[in-house]
């Protein structure tokens, strides 16, 4: 979880000032060294005398500055531990709940083409390069954009998005908490048809195993989760409806949980890493076995792993693979660039995005592969096709996984409280590292306000919207929320700070900064993937997806135009940020004519690069030596052109 949103080592005032007083005093002797790349003109500073961009002494006041607020940042205490909670982070409901019902939607098989085509090429690279990014600069999502002030927006922008999906989110881990405490019933709820409450006669109990169904059945679980736990509409053109108190008070509880994790700090987060990224790999694990012995498993994984070649041709279904990667590996959303912004500067990141993002990728086909087994039972069952045995959505990971432990024969009720502590656990840890991002934006912004507080306002904000997702047309709305919010915001999000990155800041200089900063030469897969394929696919699909768009649906019918409206607006908003954050940048740039503005709010501040005193010292001779060498080459080729032939 993002770090700069918590307080890792809670000290007294008194400490506080003393180690404040060190720190000022520290900077004071390392800046003497520094003193004399002020007005340099490279990478780390854009101001020139003839910029109008203001002196070397505010310069200096700004690198002082800026180098103390670094000495008062946090570290991770060891390496596996920010390891551990990148995959408690990144491994979350996306993987269990997201995942499989995207692949689900886009025909199964044929998903895990794109998808692992997508996160070869787009997915890891973009994850590396937030992780480094982060951890050069040791900047949060949105300062980091000191690098290309002119991209600031994205940094907002990416906030909006995020916030949107953290409000659905705390719904889903609010559904937990409900299936959670149901599960401590003598006999689980969902396991048998309850026709004086929720069931029809199409119900069959899930816990049933010789009964005779017909194309109009459903399984106690399916029933149970809409008729008894939404209340689900079928049509929300006459509203939401009122929220659901029981869900409520699950959503309450979801959000104080996030308050204590975000406002208690990260000192204990590292730790309670080793069970919130380990646990849920045991738990299913245990349901995979359990659902490969039933009758018609493996059905439902031949149809999970089958491609349909004909599907490889919709964009759509691309367009679907580069969603799924940045929600599951969390890329885009800035939590990553906040993340590891609290690594030391020499932390091997290079190793750990590959680590983390195998672990996202593996556990993501392990949830697919469990889901789909008890998929092509429940088909079985029914004697129909897997393909129709349940709607997709978020209902999936609450219907089909409860069908599981209905059918364990042996204390099934263990089981149901360890699988939804376990989704509990994955919300938990991917919530609070995007709600954390969230309040370092805020605090970034507006340092004197009270973290505590600031984290508390949030939390009761975000209940407050949360309240439209446990409505009985919340469902709708969290689909369309998904789409406009979590998909379409964070796509073109990514396109522009891929851009912005490579091609405006450069592509040489990201390669120059990481190899200073993990002494590693980095090979020709990371410069073709950031430079060209990343960008150019990205907007290619982008393109295609658009010619060929469709608007979003609830379980095969449109929304009221309002609702289209609503997304839509989320989405300007979000996207808004980037015009409104240049023209902001622009007008702080500092120049002589538009033209000198212009060309500034495209070239790095003088305060980007590494805050570490010693760091940012050996960078800044690196750049000199380079540029040395680059003049001396220059004057040599010019003093060739002029010699006599």
């Amino acid at each position: 979880m993002p770090k700069n949103s918590y307080n890792m080592n809670s000290r007294g005032q008194s400490a506080n000032e003393e180690k404040g007083a060190f720190q000022r005093t520290f900077v004071e002797l390392e800046v003497g060294s520094l003193k004399q790349c002020n007005g340099l003109d490279n990478p780390g500073f854009v101001s020139s005398p003839e910029d109008g961009a203001g002196t070397k002494k505010q310069q200096k006041d700004t690198v002082v500055e800026d180098l103390s607020d670094e000495l008062d940042r946090q570290q991770w205490d060891r390496p596996i531990e920010f390891i551990l909670s990148c995959i408690a982070m990144s491994v979350g409901l996306g993987n269990v709940w997201r995942f499989p019902t995207t692949a689900y939607e886009n025909g199964g098989g044929a998903f895990l083409i794109p998808y692992l085509v997508v996160l070869t090429f787009i997915g890891r690279p973009l994850y590396f390069l937030e992780l480094a990014l982060g951890q050069f600069s040791s900047c949060g999502s949105v300062k980091v954009w000191r690098m290309v002030p002119a991209a600031k927006g994205v940094g907002y922008g990416q906030m909006l998005g995020t916030w949107s999906v953290v409000t659905y989110y705390c719904s889903l881990m609010g559904l937990s908490v409900f299936y959670f405490v149901m599960s401590f019933n003598s006999v689980l709820p969902w396991s048998r048809c309850d026709y004086d409450t929720w069931a029809d006669e199409n119900c069959v109990d899930a816990s049933a195993e010789n009964f005779t169904y017909n194309n109009l059945s459903q399984s106690s679980s399916e029933q149970y989760y809409y008729n008894y736990v939404l209340h689900l509409k079928e049509d929300i053109s006459d509203g939401l409806g009122a929220p659901d108190w029981r869900l409520t008070l699950c959503l309450l509880f979801s959000w104080v949980v996030l308050f204590i994790v975000l406002a208690r700090g990260v000192q204990s987060s590292g730790k309670a890493a080793y069970f919130t990224a380990l646990f849920p790999y045991v738990v299913l694990v245990t349901l995979l076995i359990r659902g490969v012995t039933l009758p018609g498993a493996v059905d439902g994984i031949l149809y999970f792993i089958t491609p349909e070649w004909n599907k490889l041709l919709d964009p759509n279904v691309w367009y679907a693979a580069c969603t799924q990667s940045f929600f599951s590996l969390s890329v885009g959303f800035g939590a990553i660039i906040t993340f590891a912004s609290y690594n030391k500067f020499d932390q091997n990141v290079y190793r750990d995005a590959w680590v983390i993002s195998f672990a996202d990728t593996f556990t993501s086909l392990l949830a697919g592969f469990t889901i789909f087994s008890i998929l092509g039972n429940l088909a079985h069952e029914l004697h129909t096709d897997v393909n129709n045995v349940v709607r997709g959505g978020s209902g999936l990971a609450f219907i089909s996984y409860p069908d599981a432990l209905a059918k364990f024969s042996w204390a099934p009720q263990l089981f149901a409280v360890l699988f939804f502590l376990m989704l509990f656990t994955l919300g938990v840890g991917s919530a609070a590292g995007l709600t954390g991002n969230v309040i370092t934006i805020v605090c970034d912004n507006f340092p004197n306000l009270n973290k505590a507080l600031v984290t508390a306002v949030i939390c009761v904000v975000g209940f407050a919207v949360g309240l439209v997702y446990v409505t009985p047309g919340g469902q709708w709305i969290l689909d369309l929320v998904d789409f406009f919010g979590g998909g379409f915001i964070i796509y073109v999000l990514v396109i522009v700070e891929t851009v912005a990155a490579n091609h405006i800041y450069g592509c040489k200089n990201i390669l120059r900064d990481f190899k200073f900063m993990l002494g590693v030469e980095l090979g020709i897969y990371w410069k073709f993937c950031w430079f060209f394929f990343v960008p150019v696919a990205l907007t290619a699909i982008l393109l295609y997806s658009l010619v060929d768009f469709n608007l979003p649906m609830f379980d095969g019918t449109a929304y009221p135009q309002v609702a289209y409206a609503c997304g839509w607006l989320l989405s300007a908003v979000a996207l808004g940020m980037l015009p409104i954050f240049f023209v902001d940048s622009f007008r702080k740039t500092e120049g002589e004519t538009f033209m000198k503005k212009l060309k500034g709010v495209f070239k790095p501040k003088e305060n980007w690069g590494p805050k570490r005193p010693k760091d940012r010292k050996r960078w800044e001779d690196l750049i000199n030596s380079e540029q040395t060498q680059q003049q001396q080459q220059q004057e040599q080729q010019q003093q060739e052109q002029q010699s006599p032939q």
